[in-house]
């Protein structure tokens, strides 16, 4: 898929859940306290290999782990916008690291992404929407780029302290993407 396409099916993603939310609004929301939440999480995710990097070759060996915090602020009782950044790191196959003539490492990446929640069920429930730019903090990463965009649309259930949601990250200087769990701990600022 090219990367307008994915742009493109990301603003769907975000337009069709920005309308569930606000379909589904109450009078009670009008009393709503607006406010600020902080939230600190652990990821584990899985690395999709790239198709035409290297030759074809696994560059990636699944694992990817990382941590991220990430502000928030409820617009209403359905609607947030977010911030999240962190660290992420993906693990290389190791006939990748031992390509000769190259000394290439696991490829460490700091996210730094916004975006919206809409919450669309029992107020616990959410359709999360995030974009934003990975810096790859790793020396010798076999990537020709240091900066890549990032799309990333997820679900989640969020109670008063904890997040559990599940996501797909497109990076595209991997062509690539991951499948990660998150699980958070937030409270209001």
């Amino acid at each position: 898929m090219e990367t307008t396409a994915k742009i493109k099916a990301f603003l769907l993603v975000a337009l069709f859940s920005a309308g569930l939310a606000s379909a589904q609004a109450t009078t009670d929301q009008k009393n709503y306290d607006q406010g600020w939440r902080l939230g600190f999480g652990l990821n584990a995710g899985y690395m999709f290999n790239p198709s035409e990097t290297f030759g074809n070759a696994d560059i990636f060996n699944g694992l990817a782990l990382g941590g991220d915090v990430r502000l928030q602020y409820d617009l209403s009782k359905r609607l947030s916008i977010t911030l999240t950044t962190g660290y992420n790191h993906f693990f290389l196959e190791d006939d990748i690291k031992n390509i000769p003539f190259t000394d290439y490492c696991d490829v460490g990446m700091i996210p730094v992404k916004a975006g919206f929640k809409a919450f669309f069920w029992e107020d616990q429930f959410y359709g999360l929407a995030e974009a934003g730019a990975g810096f790859t903090v790793s020396k010798n990463s076999p990537f020709e780029e240091d900066t890549q965009v990032i799309l990333s649309p997820g679900i989640g259930w969020a109670n008063k302290y904890l997040d559990l949601s599940l996501r797909y990250e497109h990076y595209t200087e991997f062509e690539s993407g991951q499948v990660a769990l998150r699980l958070a701990y937030g409270f209001r600022l």
